[in-house]
Parts: structure tokens; C-alpha cells; sequence
């Protein structure tokens, strides 16, 4: 049947069409942000690599529970001692979702093309609806949804930003509003999550923070 490999085709080009919207619509956003072609590409490059490098900030041993006794040990004579067990618990940055994104967020301001005073108001907003929203996953770390963030991040830049600086008010602020409401005032809730890699920024492609940043950019 004729139709059966171009369903196929259809269905495996997917995920290279989402790939060239997506970087589409970032280099875009960075346009609106006063980068040039060659450098709006460089940062959407170096954050999509950065997504994949966690740098560790503190390492922990914390106890975990063991593992459950076999049913064959009730017929020992002695009781059968489980030994105490312990896993990793890495607190980690992610350089795409955090690094990145943040230096960029704090070069706009100092480049005086975010105002400070908007960019701040907007952050703070954002951080609260970040924190309101953002919840405890074991084993990755904080998530929160992925688009409330950025439409918050547009809308608030759009009432609070000159017209001139809108988009650059609204990527600080999707960005570092939700690098600070999601991940920093959760630190406290990182400690007491069991082992694994615990990464701030590194909730993956969707609900990151860069995805936050760029797409509130966009909107705005």
C-alpha cells in the first residue's frame, strides 16, 4: 500500500520537525533579545548541549530502606540481620537550564536592555507563581508545568515593561523567576528528597527553564 511508508516517513520525521520548530521559535525569541543570527544560534546551541551537563554541588550519603526479606529466612533458626544501606544524593546545576539561561538573564540587565526595575518586579511575580506551582519529584528534583510559567512570565512583562523592552523583561523573568521559585526556595525540600541526581534547572526539555525563558521571550 502506497500510504503505509509515507505514514512511516510522516511518523519518523516527527521529531526533526519538532526539533527545527523549536529552534525556530528560540531563534526568534533571541532575535527580539538584539542577538544576531550567528549568536542567537550559538546560545540555542550551547543551552541544547548544556542540557546534558549537571555540574555537582554537593554529594550526601543518605540511608535508604532495605531491601524486603525473602520468605525462605522465616525458616532459618536465626533471624536474618539486614544491613544497613546507603545510595548517593548529588545536588547538581544543570548548565542548559541554569547556567546559561542565568548569565544571559544578567547580561540583559546589565546591558540596560531589561530595565531593572520591571525586570524585578516581573521575576518576583513569576517566582511566585513558580513556588505556587512547582512540586517535589524524587529522583529528579523539582517540575513544575510547562507553559503557565512563560504565558505568567509574557503576560506580567506586558503590563509592567516599556514596549521596547518587553521581550527581554519577560526571558529575565521567565527565566530567573523560575530558576528562583522552583529551585532555590525548594533547596529545603532537596534535602530531605532520598538518593539520586537532584539537578537544579534539569527537569528536562519541556518544563525547563531555558523552555521558560524562550518562550516567554516569544510571547511577549
Amino acid at each position: 500500500m502506497p500510504l503505509l511508508p509515507l505514514l512511516l516517513f510522516f511518523l519518523l520525521s516527527l521529531p526533526m520537525l519538532f526539533f527545527f520548530t523549536y529552534a525556530q521559535v528560540a531563534a526568534l525569541s533571541f532575535a527580539r533579545l538584539g542577538l544576531s543570527p550567528g549568536g542567537a544560534f550559538l546560545l540555542f546551541a550551547l543551552s541544547l548541549l548544556g542540557s546534558g551537563i549537571n555540574l555537582p554541588l554537593r554529594r550526601q550519603r543518605v540511608p535508604v530502606d532495605p531491601p524486603p526479606v525473602p520468605p525462605v529466612a522465616f525458616f532459618w533458626l536465626f533471624p536474618m540481620v539486614q544491613p544497613p544501606r546507603v545510595a548517593e544524593r548529588v545536588l547538581a546545576v544543570n548548565v542548559g537550564g541554569a547556567v546559561i539561561p542565568a548569565l544571559f538573564s544578567l547580561y540583559l540587565l546589565g546591558a540596560g536592555r531589561a530595565p531593572l526595575v520591571p525586570a524585578v518586579l516581573a521575576t518576583v511575580l513569576v517566582a511566585a507563581i513558580a513556588k505556587a506551582l512547582a512540586r517535589p519529584v524524587p529522583g529528579r528534583g523539582i517540575v513544575l508545568p510547562a507553559f503557565i510559567p512563560p504565558l505568567a512570565a509574557a503576560v506580567i512583562a506586558l503590563l509592567v515593561a516599556p514596549a521596547g523592552s518587553r521581550a527581554a523583561v519577560a526571558y529575565v523573568a521567565g527565566t530567573l523567576g523560575t530558576l528562583v521559585g522552583a529551585d532555590l526556595l525548594n533547596l529545603r525540600v532537596l534535602n530531605r528528597m532520598g538518593p539520586g541526581m537532584l539537578s537544579i534547572g534539569g527537569a528536562g526539555v519541556f518544563d525547563g527553564i531555558f523552555l521558560v525563558g524562550v518562550l516567554a521571550a516569544f510571547l511577549a
